[in-house]
């Protein structure tokens, strides 16, 4: 009997479809795997992925509101995990932002963890989370630290159930060695190139694709370009687009959710993709670049090892970084960049964006596992 595969995924809704969700997809093209998610409402969406394919999911599948996200509730989601049962099989592979690497597994199992990011909620966002919830102050949310107290620790303890951690970049590398002490290999994720060809002609416009929540920094790239008066496209729907809307001026506009097809010909377009959040890779940054649309992003994370920096390459940038996250810096990054606008190729940008294809990720990630999977079962 040949080696049995699992994957686990935190949640499948077509309310979070995003990077994670890309790697869950391509390692399910790497391994015949069956699937384990907290909630599943992907496999009954004919237009999805995951249609049609067995999903065993948890209780939180029935409690209200799942579907358009299990964030709410938080303090369930390490007990949720816990109950897969993975006792049938053999390699356990997780792809994990919150709790998924958490499952229980044996001696004589192999865990290996696709880590996108330690849970966000409990360490770098503990702040932002307490505050967006207005859960920072009195009985409640004295109450809400000592939960988030514990999430952590529960967190570091299942940390330890991991044999093999891989990183999505070197950012997240560091995070992981951070709130857990564990080594991890860095295999960027696969990011579908093919979607985004080169277009050497742009227009006279700049873009943003994401998800609309706060920590995207959405709100500051339009405020900056209220001020600057450049015609910006926002493409995304989420909890913030009405806020967005509101907020827009004349010359943004907010087109929300569209087809793949729409934002690879508003990315291939743009004069410049515009970028402001603290991304452990950020996909979107990459897709732009390989449509040879130059970038300008907030310099920290995985920004700094998918963006080469005019600073840092004036002979071979594929766009500019700014140092804070403030309307400011963004505005002069805008203003330097139109500046040196001739500087940026479209086609080299297309060629930097290729190291970053779905092929490298598949060819490193498998040749990971199956060099773990020989030490462990000596075949």
């Amino acid at each position: 009997m040949g080696i049995q595969y699992a994957l686990i995924h935190e949640w499948l809704t077509p309310e979070a479809t995003g990077g994670s969700e890309l790697v869950a997809q391509e390692i399910l093209r790497c391994y015949e795997a069956d699937v384990f998610s907290l909630i599943d409402f992907e496999s009954q969406q004919p237009e999805s992925f995951f249609y049609k394919r067995k999903v065993t999911s948890t209780f939180l599948q029935w409690l209200p509101g799942a579907r358009q996200g299990v964030q709410k509730y938080l303090p369930l989601l390490p007990l949720a995990i816990e109950q897969i049962d993975l006792r049938g099989y053999d390699v356990i592979l997780s792809s994990s932002h919150a709790v998924a690497k958490g499952v229980l597994t044996s001696a004589h199992q192999l865990h290996i963890c696709y880590c996108h990011s330690p849970m966000r909620y409990i360490w770098d966002l503990t702040f932002d989370y307490l505050q967006q919830s207005r859960l920072d102050r009195g009985l409640k949310g004295a109450l809400t630290h000592y939960l988030l107290h514990r999430l952590r620790q529960w967190d570091v303890i299942s940390a330890n159930r991991v044999d093999s951690f891989i990183a999505n970049s070197q950012n997240t590398a560091r995070r992981i060695w951070r709130c857990y002490r564990r080594n991890a290999e860095v295999i960027y994720p696969p990011v579908q190139l093919e979607r985004f060809p080169l277009r050497e002609q742009k227009q006279d416009y700049y873009v943003t694709v994401s998800r609309l929540v706060g920590y995207k920094q959405i709100a500051l790239i339009v405020r900056a370009f209220n001020q600057l008066g450049r015609p910006l496209v926002v493409i995304g729907e989420g909890p913030q687009l009405p806020e967005i809307r509101r907020l827009a001026g004349p010359n943004v506009q907010v087109l929300g959710f569209q087809p793949d097809a729409v934002v690879a010909d508003y990315l291939g377009q743009a004069k410049a993709f515009v970028y402001a959040a603290l991304e452990d890779f950020g996909m979107a940054l990459v897709e732009s670049q390989g449509s040879g649309t130059p970038v300008i992003a907030y310099g920290r994370g995985g920004s700094c090892e998918t963006v080469r920096d005019l600073r840092q390459h004036p002979e071979g940038a594929t766009g500019l970084l700014f140092d804070e996250q403030s309307e400011a810096d963004l505005i002069q990054a805008v203003e330097e960049f139109e500046r040196q606008q001739k500087r940026f190729s479209p086609a080299f940008i297309h060629q930097h964006a290729q190291q970053f294809d779905r092929n490298r990720f598949t060819e490193r990630y498998t040749a990971f596992v199956e060099s773990r999977v020989r030490e462990c079962f000596g075949r």
